[in-house]
């Protein structure tokens, strides 16, 4: 049993922080500061310290850990190794190095490939058919660290990038729970990545959730898939913000009409686009509740003919 920091802030770090509080002595926690939530804007805690408060864990949310002053608490708790997943801040030297082990990242993707903040999203958007996670030793660069291990799970056509989150969250506790005593005791060493074969995944940004009806109806649903939960893919409507919630990609032969434009095919909404259709299954016209595309034509009987995407707009609901 080894001496572990745990560096983390969502709910994707928190199997593998259960898992370490199972097989390890989790000597300390390292969250981000409690952000505001909800209308009344109180600070709500992070998942991580949910789970670390309730075990009785030491917690520490430093705004920020650029300074050697700033990691002082890390030292004190004298770790053998830090592991990190998705902490939410860049770690410089004086972090990487403190513990003799250094820092073990968890990295929700088949590095070198989506190296950044959101490979899980962009493993999506590229239409990739496998991902998985990685272990990796951390240096200073993004993700650009020797590998240790990998695992890796299968892309569905109806995984979003919640149902990928939870699959990977899961894989990363797994094999922190099968190899991270073979990866201290030195019998899995780490190998280099090519850095040819690298990709990046910037963060996801709201505004990237605008849907283009130019492009074609698979790399649309892609992208759907890939906004939920958060930003949400949406477009607009009669200069109204509408998030499409749920959708599924038709490609049979569709009447030839501008992409955006909304028409009834075998008694079923859907957007042509620029190859093929989308068929709407679930949406949200901004200040409404998400509802049925059934229950949204109720209301909006003029919704069918009209023409999607006619002006940009940030996403409000």
């Amino acid at each position: 049993m080894y001496k572990v920091a745990f560096m983390g802030t969502p709910d994707f770090a928190v199997p593998a922080l259960q898992i370490l509080l199972k097989t390890q002595h989790v000597v300390g926690v390292v969250t981000q500061p409690d952000k505001p939530a909800g209308r009344g804007h109180h600070l709500r805690p992070s998942p991580v310290k949910v789970v670390a408060q309730a075990a009785g864990i030491p917690v520490y949310q430093p705004k920020s850990l650029r300074s050697e002053a700033a990691a002082a608490p890390l030292q004190a708790w004298q770790p053998d190794v830090i592991v990190v997943a998705a902490f939410g801040q860049i770690l410089r030297p004086h972090v990487l190095d403190l513990p003799p082990h250094g820092c073990l990242n968890v990295h929700a993707s088949l590095l070198p490939r989506w190296r950044g903040a959101s490979p899980i999203q962009h493993a999506l958007l590229a239409g990739d058919t496998v991902t998985g996670v990685c272990l990796m030793h951390m240096d200073v660069g993004l993700d650009t660290g020797p590998v240790y291990v990998c695992d890796t799970t299968q892309i569905t056509t109806a995984d979003t990038a919640v149902t990928l989150h939870n699959r990977l969250a899961h894989l990363g506790a797994h094999l922190l729970q099968q190899h991270l005593d073979a990866i201290l005791g030195g019998s899995i060493t780490a190998t280099p990545q090519d850095d040819s074969q690298s990709t990046h995944a910037p963060m996801i940004k709201k505004e990237d959730g605008w849907l283009d009806w130019h492009k074609p109806s698979a790399a649309l649903d892609r992208h759907i898939r890939a906004m939920t939960p958060w930003p949400g893919a949406f477009t607009t409507w009669q200069g109204n913000v509408l998030k499409i919630l749920q959708a599924a990609p038709i490609d049979g032969r569709l009447p030839a009409a501008a992409p955006g434009q909304v028409i009834e095919f075998d008694g079923n909404q859907v957007v042509l686009t620029g190859a093929g259709g989308i068929q709407l299954q679930e949406v949200q016209l901004a200040g409404k509740k998400a509802m049925s595309i059934a229950d949204f034509m109720r209301g909006q009987p003029t919704f069918t003919g009209s023409q999607l995407g006619d002006s940009r707009a940030e996403v409000s609901t």
